[in-house]
């Protein structure tokens, strides 16, 4: 899903260049390459965003997982 949001979101940038092209407004910044980085950025962006949350909700709302890290305690198995 992630990489579906990004590409729809290159190619809106994409036609949106194409189309300020035509009517004659260009930006120097504004080209191929730069929307091709935005993207990565965004999805790289939206990665980390997402294993954050992962992260977060397992280590610190997640019953399940607050058992299972005393558990691993319990064990020696990591650290308290």
């Amino acid at each position: 899903m992630k990489k579906d949001i990004a590409t729809l979101l290159g190619g809106f940038l994409t036609a949106l260049l194409f189309f300020l092209g035509t009517i004659g407004v260009s930006f120097d910044w504004f080209t191929t390459e730069s929307i091709n980085a935005f993207i990565l950025v965004v999805s790289a962006g939206t990665a980390l965003v997402i294993n954050l949350y992962a992260v977060w909700k397992n280590t610190y709302t997640s019953k399940k997982a607050q058992l299972q890290k005393k558990a691993l305690q319990a064990q020696g198995l990591i650290k308290k």
